[in-house]
């Protein structure tokens, strides 16, 4: 078991047993396009223990629980629990309750989070399940690896790649192995999971980030490894990177207001930007309401940096190995524009009455 002690350190009475069951968890609504893949990559996982993939279901507009039901008819390790709620905390939290294994088979020490749009090497859980052991870590994970088809598909992959799309963090970039203040998706010692409260049922944005903060305060260490690598596929249309960084945006910024110590540069480098381009709106309509030369210029002077620093990144961007197609090339440049500004413009709305309820915010 994994429980904090008098003092809030979290400790691990006991490691894991040497034929470790894992259960693999996802909360999935609206991902036909991808689930089956998904599925049959946490199914073709090269490990020895017993292990089960948990799909929590949520409403959908499209076939994925009819998808789901049918890829649980067709294999027993895989259970489908109801999530009317949409919710990914509460959804993730219905998984892990059934993440105790069949009856009489082995204890199911760790779990492992996988998203419907996201496909795993063959290693991926046994080496996971080897870093918890090596590193003594209650979490451990490695590298997005974003892969696209289309144009906006294919330059929002090189965008959240690189640091001028998301920031320069381990998980997106890459770097050392080594201690990390969170991991991609996770695998993790369910105890240590159940000794924090398990994801947040009060954020439907952030859950992760906050579920390894509290790990970590907690006095659980995490661990980064970029040889662990899963496939991502981003959103395919401007309109659903937009929304979905809005609603990022907006969720942050709960995050924030919650515990301000969570703030950092790269979460307020984009509201930051936003204001200043409002601001620079204004100085310029001044600018040539009042014929002034002067504010006209320097109500000029953060977007033309701004979009001159964008065309310099995306450039750079487009032009790592392997090189985008000029379609996706040109669509970049858009691509991080509209990253940066939805998720300030997001943070600086904050979270609306409406959002804080509905589970698709």
């Amino acid at each position: 078991m994994a429980e904090p002690d008098e003092t809030g350190t979290l400790r691990l009475a006991a490691d894991l047993p040497p034929v470790c069951g894992v259960t693999v968890v996802a909360c999935v609504r609206d991902e036909e396009a991808y689930l089956a893949g998904a599925v049959r990559s946490v199914l073709a996982q090269e490990h020895d223990g017993d292990l089960r993939l948990v799909l929590a279901v949520g409403p959908s507009h499209d076939a994925t629980a009819s998808i789901a039901a049918r890829l649980a008819a067709e294999d027993d390790r895989i259970t489908v629990v109801d999530n009317p709620t949409g919710s990914r905390s509460i959804g993730l939290n219905l998984a892990i309750e059934h993440a105790a294994g069949a009856p009489g088979s082995v204890d199911h020490a760790v779990v492992v989070r996988v998203d419907g749009h996201t496909e795993l090497p063959p290693d991926y859980v046994r080496r996971c399940v080897e870093l918890l052991r090596t590193t003594g870590a209650v979490g451990v994970g490695g590298v997005m690896a974003p892969l696209g088809r289309g144009a906006v598909q294919e330059a929002a992959a090189r965008a959240m790649s690189h640091p001028a799309g998301i920031g320069p963090v381990s998980f997106h970039t890459g770097g050392r192995a080594g201690p990390a203040e969170t991991v991609y998706l996770g695998a993790f010692r369910r105890t240590a999971v159940q000794a924090v409260g398990g994801y947040d049922p009060t954020l439907f944005r952030a859950e992760d980030w906050d579920l390894c903060l509290r790990l970590r305060r907690a006095g659980g260490l995490l661990w980064f490894d970029p040889s662990l690598v899963v496939e991502y596929r981003p959103r395919r249309t401007l309109r659903a990177v937009a929304k979905q960084f809005w609603r990022t945006g907006m969720w942050r910024r709960e995050v924030v207001r919650r515990d301000p110590s969570t703030a950092g540069l790269r979460y307020l480098a984009p509201p930051a930007l936003v204001l200043g381009l409002a601001m620079s709106a204004v100085l310029t309509l001044c600018g040539a309401a009042l014929g002034s030369s002067l504010v006209l210029c320097a109500g000029l002077a953060v977007p033309s940096a701004y979009v001159l620093g964008v065309l310099v990144a995306a450039g750079h961007a487009a032009s790592r190995r392997p090189a985008l197609r000029w379609r996706a090339a040109l669509t970049l440049p858009v691509l991080l524009v509209v990253m940066h500004t939805c998720w300030g413009a997001g943070f600086v709305r904050g979270l609306t009455p409406k959002a804080a309820t509905d589970h698709r915010a």
